[in-house]
């Protein structure tokens, strides 16, 4: 569907071609990118829309355009249901600094400025209005919405972070539930959700439970070509990690993430003491120094966020030039959400893993512990081993990791099975045969519950099958068995490969206690049915070929002359200056493609910077005089 051949049954809908004169009027955009142009003309029109884009693909503008479009056409205040505070910030931020007049409702208000916010809503002087779903919901908001219904100022629903609705994504969270009173109660008001990750049960639960089976479905690809996915054994995690910042990252902003709070403290210290400069973020931290950590994160270059999930959901820092897991995630959604998080100005970044048979343990402990039935239980396990399954792979990460979001990746020049930006496309594994292995190892595990109808840990199974005698060894009489020591030429490290192929093949499953199970997938393995092919180690490090994600020079524009570096370091110093001033985020003033494109022309005139992207109008009026400054002091100082 192309722009300008929508047919519009209002006549007082603003018009459509002029869309994209709002891309580049208010936000300084020439063109829209891939589906944007349709998810737009579609909500203008007022259609509902499940919109899946990945992380840095734009999806605010999916819904900030239409908003725009449709207030400027008479019908009213756009609501963005929102769940982080520092989100609404932000983005409301940058919408005013674009000169779109927005505001949001939380808990930061005092009761005097939240007044003042519902004023300038009941008198339609909002475009958009953002709000958590908490909020949303209670009877004093609700009256609000009924007076802005009967006077016709209700414009668009926009949901975003849409898959917290549903019980089978990543991040549920019940109270996105009630936002489908919305639907109920003003019916008419055209909705978007919008969401960067949800697998195809996901999206099935988000329609259902927002009502949104007469909505268009608009699904992005989500290959993010940028970011390059490594996984490695985890052997001394810590030592991984500060291996591959120093290689890599060193002086560059990321994320770490770990499964608790007393690792994420540990390892923010370690950091620290390392020469990084890093910062613990946890729910268990008072809320003043989480924002302050989070705040700084945003406005400084070079912080590495040591974090647990509880960190990240909506944060738009642009030049995050890693994301790292010490421990594995639940499930490749969130894996997915997590990493995206990363490189979302483009630009190259990475995407680092550890993990090993422990987390595998402890995962799987968690989901049988927890209180949910057994179906919710089962849809876990699954999500669970496709992660395994993708950390296991010695094929092309890319390649599985679209799979599982149901898309066939293309490649280049139409290849389907090589990315070139992954671990094992740019050093294929070494391979062996773990096949005779893995026979062994469940057959030692077949004799040990014959023989004393027990179930013992990973542990204990190799000690048996590498023949050596430990006290537990000796109590239960294991040395007798048939399978002890025919595992000895085998490392401890080969064989946690073997057993965790086996559970991601499901040949084998850990039950609550820990303890090794066989499965009925176990017999075709047991009867060499099944091949098993392990890589010799993950946890070697990369060659110096394929070592450094970037150079330096890359990381500071390549493409610009020395009087151009010069220039662009001017003017990151202005603009940092600047954010200080309005308390924003630097790239919320200019982002840095913005910046070095600035460099590389040098505007003379007005005129000249009006055509950079990422300049609109009011941003031309705001700063302009001021760049142009700034880069020609700049310039006579070469």
């Amino acid at each position: 569907m192309a722009l300008g051949h929508v047919l519009i049954d209002s006549p007082a809908l603003f018009l459509i071609a002029e869309l994209p004169s709002i891309l580049r009027e208010v936000f300084g955009y020439d063109a829209f990118r891939g589906p944007q142009a349709d998810i737009i003309a579609h909500v203008h029109a007022g259609g509902d829309a499940l919109v899946l884009m990945p992380t840095g693909g734009g999806k605010s503008l999916c819904y900030q355009i239409p908003a725009i479009a449709r207030q400027r056409a008479g019908h009213g205040t756009t609501l963005v249901i929102s769940p982080l505070i520092a989100l609404m910030h932000d983005q409301v931020g940058a919408l005013h600094e674009a000169g779109v007049e927005a505001a949001f409702l939380n808990s930061t208000l005092s009761h005097e400025e939240a007044s003042a916010v519902e004023k300038r809503l009941l008198k339609g002087e909002l475009t958009l209005l953002y709000a958590a779903p908490e909020r949303v919901t209670t009877p004093r908001f609700l009256a609000l919405l009924d007076a802005m219904f009967e006077r016709g100022s209700l414009s668009l629903f926009a949901i975003d972070e849409a898959h917290c609705v549903s019980q089978w994504g990543h991040d549920f969270r019940p109270e996105y539930r009630a936002v489908t009173v919305l639907h109920q109660r003003y019916p008419g008001v055209p909705r978007v959700a919008l969401t960067a990750t949800a697998d195809a049960l996901t999206r099935a639960d988000i329609v259902e439970r927002l009502q949104l089976e007469d909505a268009q479905q608009f699904v992005s690809s989500f290959d993010r070509p940028n970011i390059r996915y490594t996984i490695v054994e985890k052997k001394d995690a810590l030592t991984q990690l500060m291996r591959f910042i120093e290689r890599e990252h060193t002086g560059e902003a990321g994320i770490v993430y770990c499964q608790s709070r007393k690792k994420v403290e540990d390892v923010a210290d370690k950091l620290v003491q390392a020469g990084v400069s890093a910062l613990p973020y946890h729910a268990g931290l008072d809320p003043e120094v989480r924002q302050r950590h989070q705040d700084r994160f945003l406005r400084e270059d070079g912080l590495v966020m040591v974090a647990t999930i509880a960190f990240g959901m909506g944060i738009d820092k642009p030049d995050v030039r890693f994301v790292a897991h010490l421990d594995m995630p639940k499930n490749i959604e969130g894996y997915y959400q997590e990493t995206g998080r990363a490189g979302r100005d483009g630009q190259d970044a990475n995407a680092w893993m550890a993990y090993g048979l422990q987390d595998v343990v402890n995962q799987r402990r968690m989901i049988d512990e927890s209180p949910a039935d057994d179906t919710f239980k089962q849809v876990m396990r699954g999500k669970l081993d496709a992660l395994l399954s993708l950390a296991e792979s010695t094929d092309c990460r890319r390649v599985r990791l679209l799979a599982y979001f149901d898309e066939r990746y293309a490649g280049p020049s139409g290849l389907h099975t090589f990315c070139g930006n992954c671990d094992n496309c740019l050093q294929p594994p070494a391979l062996w045969d773990g096949t005779e292995a893995a026979r062994k190892l469940l057959s030692c595990i077949y004799r040990i519950q014959q023989m004393s109808g027990l179930s013992f840990g990973a542990g204990h199974v190799m000690d048996i099958l590498r023949g050596k005698v430990t006290d537990k060894v000796t109590q239960h009489g294991h040395a007798t068995l048939s399978t002890f020591g025919i595992a000895s030429d085998l490392s401890e490290t080969q064989l946690r490969g073997v057993l965790r192929q086996l559970i991601a093949l499901g040949a084998l499953s850990v039950d609550e206690f820990s303890t090794l199970q066989l499965t009925a997938s176990s017999r075709a393995v047991l009867k060499g049915e099944v091949q098993i092919n392990l890589r010799l180690s993950v946890s070697q490090p990369a060659d110096k070929r394929a070592r450094n994600l970037r150079s330096t020079d890359k990381a500071t524009h390549p493409e610009l002359d020395a009087a151009a570096q010069t220039r662009l370091s001017a003017l990151k110093a202005w603009r940092a200056e600047v954010a200080r001033e309005h308390n924003l985020p630097a790239y919320v003033i200019f982002h840095d493609a913005t910046l070095a494109a600035i460099a590389s022309q040098a505007p003379r005139n007005l005129e000249d910077l009006q055509g950079i992207s990422g300049i609109g109008l009011k941003k031309l009026e705001a700063y302009g005089r001021d760049v142009l400054r700034v880069v020609g002091s700049a310039s006579v100082t070469d």
